[in-house]
């Protein structure tokens, strides 16, 4: 059972239920593979809004004086309202019509694309991108509900999710290579105007292509869950987000910890007690289900941990111009949208198992390759294109068999709210990914910048900036005296390359543990 749409509430009597139902399998067999580039186009949209802003990480630190800090706002304002309300999005769209609501979601989205490219200051850019963020969790887990309920076939299934997975990985890469070239012409509110045609393009083929389902029975909306996980997870975010600012030990820290831990609790209590739960939790003691979320969350943290880094050194360290630092990350999307299909398939060939290990291996031979090449003298046709081809193969390989381990758990009346789970863990796993991978590149990239400073008659408050913004320390390089510009400028850039490498190790840890996690508890054979 999936939930009506909002304008069927209360007509679901006209037909009888056998009826209703042949009609819309009908409508399903015919229309599937015509619905299917229409919901790719909605995750596109929304992911490529996750990357395309790391291209202008510097154009926005020059033009409105984005710190390090305000950098990482401007990238997790978006995921720490799309993560946030991410299960909220999914029980609406199972209450009321996943394709009134994922509807409902690209009209908002445009508008507030509009608001954020017409931002003058960090905070209203911030503000718009948080704004972006709530529309998305709306449109995200409609998009991979409808899916599952048209696609009921499991083969069928996870041959769709292969293409609706590359759609991700194509974006990932097909963000900053817009971005750039948008930002070589326009400014940089640009990146976000783009976003409106797609929209448009993308609510006229839902409002042909996508049927209307009804049904008979219309559940209860679960209130309590909506607001007491929306606040849980909401705290949890904010706090993997603020805690390399405030410290990881910090009153404030702690604070949002401890209260998103007895608010999540409080979740998981109400929801065992109530007949019509927004998420069935005891779910989770699936393995399959709580494998597959895990290896989801882990490949995001690899992932976009490493662009936060990889697309600031391409353009501070190698040079590169907007438009070229995102042509240089065009591999990732060839990789990607070529692998991901085909890791599907294999799937269902040798196993989820397998597959998702061997992935998360991948991920994290390239990052321990990345980290240990990527110097300002690194070849780009060597270590650097190895490293993310190996990033995109693991990732390929991962997104459709986790995603199909965790949506082929659950009854089809809670696929909305499973499908919110699975995109909750993607987006706390890349939240992490760039909250952690960022502190361990500013604790190792801020001393020694400072050491590359010391003996130079340079301001406190220029020394301060440099510690904190690649982009400061290297205007502090050009106001230097040009006989020891080279030398300090070999020290800030040796600098940034001992924050990648230590940023990249990590993240390289965390993708073997994500998969002993696989080999130890998914399923052999997806369809298990």
């Amino acid at each position: 059972m999936t939930g009506p749409d909002i304008a069927e509430i209360g007509d679901t009597t006209s037909q009888a239920p056998g009826a209703t139902k042949d009609l819309a399998q009908h409508e399903h067999h015919d229309r599937r593979w015509l619905i299917l580039p229409v919901l790719c186009l909605s995750v596109f949209l929304v992911v490529v809004d996750n990357t395309i802003v790391n291209v202008a990480l510097p154009s926005l630190s020059r033009d409105l004086g984005a710190s390090n800090s305000a950098l990482q706002w401007i990238v997790d304002a978006y995921s720490l309202a799309f993560a946030g309300l991410l299960l909220a999005g999914g029980g609406v769209g199972d209450r009321f019509g996943r394709k009134g609501v994922m509807q409902a979601g690209l009209v908002f989205f445009g508008i507030f694309s509009v608001l954020a490219a017409m931002s003058h200051s960090t905070g209203q850019l911030i503000s718009a991108r948080a704004l972006m963020g709530v529309a998305a969790a709306f449109i995200f887990p409609a998009t991979l509900a409808i899916l599952t309920d048209i696609f009921t076939d499991p083969s069928e299934r996870q041959k769709a999710l292969g293409i609706w997975g590359a759609t991700s990985g194509i974006a990932v890469a097909f963000g900053p290579i817009t971005g750039g070239a948008l930002l070589e012409r326009f400014w940089y509110g640009s990146i976000f105007l783009v976003n409106v045609p797609i929209v448009v393009v993308t609510l006229i083929g839902g409002h042909f292509l996508i049927p209307k389902l009804e049904h008979s029975v219309v559940r209860r909306f679960d209130t309590r869950g909506v607001v007491v996980s929306t606040l849980g997870v909401t705290l949890l975010v904010l706090a993997i987000i603020q805690g390399p600012q405030w410290g990881w030990t910090s009153p404030a820290t702690l604070g949002c910890f401890a209260a998103a831990a007895v608010l999540l609790a409080l979740f998981t209590r109400l929801e065992l007690r109530t007949p019509e739960p927004l998420l069935d939790v005891r779910v989770f003691t699936v393995p399959r289900f709580s494998s597959g979320a895990v290896s989801i969350a882990v490949a995001f943290f690899c992932l976009f941990g490493f662009i936060f880094v990889i697309t600031q050194y391409f353009q501070f360290v190698k040079g590169y111009s907007t438009l070229s630092a995102g042509v240089h990350t065009l591999p990732f999307a060839i990789v990607a949208a070529v692998f991901t299909p085909i890791g599907a398939v294999l799937a269902l060939r040798v196993g989820t198992r397998l597959v998702v290990g061997a992935g998360l291996l991948l991920m994290g031979g390239g990052l321990v390759l990345a980290g240990l090449t990527s110097t300002p003298q690194a070849a780009y046709f060597g270590p650097v294109i190895t490293s993310m081809v190996l990033l995109a193969l693991g990732l390929s390989l991962i997104t459709a068999p986790a995603t199909e381990a965790v949506m082929g758990s659950l009854a089809a009346e809670q696929v909305g709210a499973g499908a919110a789970v699975n995109n909750t863990t993607r987006e706390l796993g890349g939240t992490l990914g760039v909250a952690v991978l960022g502190s361990v590149f500013a604790s190792a990239y801020g001393p020694r910048t400072l050491h590359a400073l010391a003996g130079y008659p340079v301001p406190a408050a220029a020394r301060e900036a440099a510690r904190q913004s690649v982009a400061a320390a290297l205007v502090v390089v050009g106001h230097a005296p040009s006989g020891v510009q080279p030398t300090i400028r070999t020290g800030v850039l040796d600098a940034f390359s001992s924050g990648l490498e230590a940023a990249c190790l990590v993240g390289a840890g965390v993708a073997v543990v994500g998969a002993i996690v696989a080999f130890a508890l998914l399923p052999g054979r997806s369809a298990e």
